[in-house]
This record gives structure tokens, sequence and C-alpha cells, in this order.
């Protein structure tokens, strides 16, 4: 087990580099001009002015975010061919830019490397700033509907594979339900409940944007909590509802798996009760693709959602993470990306590890021989 995590953890290094390089290389291949799009050029109702002191503007915005250097990926293949018009060997082409240090990935990954994400294009703050102090609302709507979807799933899958073989019509239903839950699309689903309960056109029970009130603070802790909750009832739903969904058929293919097993009915010929066969003896085993999917509850953590977050008006990681696409903030976008990496290696990581605790069959040592 320990040969095992530490060969994935060296793996860790060059998997999240070859990310990074990833990342890097489609956010700038993106249409759009960081540097026009701050000095208001990026849109065809920008005001154009003086070309001449816009075109200055532009290049010391440019200068000052290093976007006037050369971007690592386009600049190994831009040089290919030597003074004589030949192709210059492959070697040569890697190293050319990376040693001179004057491009833009390497001022980044050097950032990087000191624990540093840079500075927003859109504000000039830290970009660690801007994902701390969004970060406590994304998880918190992350672990509450994970909590609930995990919760919910569990027990619907297993009744549902336990009573598949009565061809029970409550089973059925379930199936069926479920199927159009898992198909139905969350920015519908959001809309939906805006018009039906959010004040749309019908009733008006929850709220339907941000966390808090107008009034808010309020004089009371326990008023406070009350206000975010209640406002937190619809994007927890929409964060809910595909997730159980998928995670009950889950649950219900790997327990209908695991109870045609030959020791699953050496259980019950035992005349052990059908909860002890299911509960203890089914469900630990039939729990390997729920630890599979689990592993990327970490990175939604970070990530958030996009859709809900911008629906709903949540100032939380999804939002910020939209609202950097839309302006072009290189520094915003690499730093969630780079920091939902690591956390996926990080959950893939941790779900091989609990493979061992849920099923005592699977022994690491083996595959490291």
């Amino acid at each position: 087990m320990f040969q095992y995590i530490v060969r994935r953890i060296l793996l860790f290094l060059p998997t999240l580099f070859l990310i990074t390089v990833i990342s890097f290389g489609i956010i700038h291949m993106a249409p759009g001009d960081p540097a026009e799009l701050k000095a208001g050029l990026g849109s065809e109702g920008g005001q154009r002015g003086n070309q001449q002191l816009n075109e200055q503007i532009i290049e010391q915005i440019r200068a000052q975010w290093h976007l006037d250097k050369p971007v690592w990926y386009w600049t190994i293949f831009s040089d290919a061919k030597n003074s004589d018009g030949e192709l210059q060997p492959l070697s040569q082409r890697l190293t050319f830019h990376w040693n001179g240090g004057n491009n833009q990935y390497q001022l980044w990954i050097l950032d990087l490397l000191h624990g540093n994400f840079g500075v927003s294009f859109q504000d000039q703050r830290p970009v660690m700033n801007k994902i701390l102090e969004r970060l406590p609302i994304t998880a918190f709507l992350s672990i509450v509907s994970t909590f609930l979807a995990f919760i919910i799933a569990i027990p619907i899958g297993i009744y549902s594979a336990t009573k598949s073989r009565e061809n029970n019509k409550l089973d059925q239903g379930i199936s069926t339900t479920l199927f159009v839950l898992y198909s139905l699309p969350i920015f519908w689903i959001a809309t939906l409940l805006i018009i039906f309960f959010g004040g749309g056109d019908f009733l008006s029970w929850f709220p339907n944007n941000g966390l808090h009130g107008n009034d808010y603070p309020y004089s009371t802790w326990l008023a406070n909590t009350g206000d975010l909750l209640w406002h937190v009832v619809l994007p927890i739903v929409c964060y809910t509802y595909g997730s159980f969904a998928f995670l009950s058929r889950q649950m219900r293919a790997s327990m209908l798996e695991v109870i045609r097993q030959d020791y699953i009915r050496t259980a019950r010929a035992k005349g052990l009760s059908e909860k002890i066969v299911i509960y203890k003896h089914a469900l630990r085993n039939s729990l390997i693709p729920i630890v599979t999917i689990a592993a990327f509850i970490l990175p939604g953590l970070i990530g958030g959602s996009i859709v809900i977050e911008e629906i709903f008006t949540i100032p939380g990681l999804g939002l910020l993470t939209f609202q950097a696409l839309t302006a072009r903030d290189y520094p915003v976008i690499l730093a969630v990306f780079t920091i939902t990496a690591v956390l996926t290696l990080v959950g893939i990581l941790l779900s091989d590890i609990l493979y061992a605790v849920v099923d005592p069959r699977i022994a690491y040592s083996k595959k490291s021989e």
C-alpha cells in the first residue's frame, strides 16, 4: 500500500505539468484580447477615439501583464526553420524559448512554484485572495448537496436493486423517474424553480437570487443563518437532483451485480435474514463504484457550478470563473483550473485507497510487483 501511494504521488508532478500546459495553451487559443477588453475596445461598441493613443494604452497593458511576450507552446513551433530554410531538430525547438526565460508560461509556472497565482486582470487583486473569498460559499453548497445526494441515492439504489426481482411497480416508477431527472438540463430546472417557487409567475416561497435578504445582517445569529438557508434552497435542489439520480442508478447496478454472486446465495442458504445479507454482506462490496464517483467531490468543491451560480447570482467560485472567462482573466482561470486538477488527482488517490477499505480483497501489494 505504501509503495503504491508513493508511486501515485510521484506521478502527480508530470500529470499536473501536462494539465497546466494543455490548460495554458487552450486558454490562450481562445479569441479575445484581455488588454483590449481592459481598455474598453474589446467589443464593437467600444470607443475607438484616437487610434494611436488606444494602441499605446493597449501596449502598456500588454506589457504590464506580460502579454507582449511569446506564449510557450506557440513559440515552440513558430521558429521551426533555420536561416537556410531547413526544419530544426525537435529538441532545439523545444528548448529555444524556454532557456531564454522570455515567455508567458515560464513566468506563470515560476510564480506558481512560489505559491503565487498572480493578480487578476480585472481589479489587480491577488488571485488567491479572490478564490479564498468565494471558496466557503461554493464549498458549503457542494458539501450540503453531496451529502443529500448520497443519503438519498444509496437507499434508493438498494431498494431498487432488491425489489427488481419481484417486478415491483414502485421500482419501475422509481427507475423511470430517476432517468427523467438525470436527463433534464440544470438551467431548465433552475428556470422552472424560479418561475414556480421563486417569485416568477406563481409562488414566492423562496428567494431567487443572492445569499441574503435586503435587511441583512439581522440582530441574531439564528436569523442570519435562517436567511442564508432560505436563500440556498433552490440552488441546492439544482445541485442535488441530477447527482442523486445518477448515483442511485450506479448503486442499483452495482448492488444487482453483487447480490447475484455465489457468496450471497450461500449467505441466504445459511438462513440469514435478508437485511443481514444485503446490509452486511452485499452493501460493502457494492460501494466500490460509489467510491469511484466520490473521487470527484473534491474538485467539485472548488469548481462549483457555473450555471447554477450564474442563474441564482451566488457569489461563489462558479460565478468567479464565469466572470473570468468573460473578461479573459487568465490568472484567475489558470488558478481555478490548477487547483481543480490538484484536487482531482488527490480525490482519485483517496478513492483508490478507500477501495481496500471497502473491499479487503483488493491488495495493492500485488499491483506493485
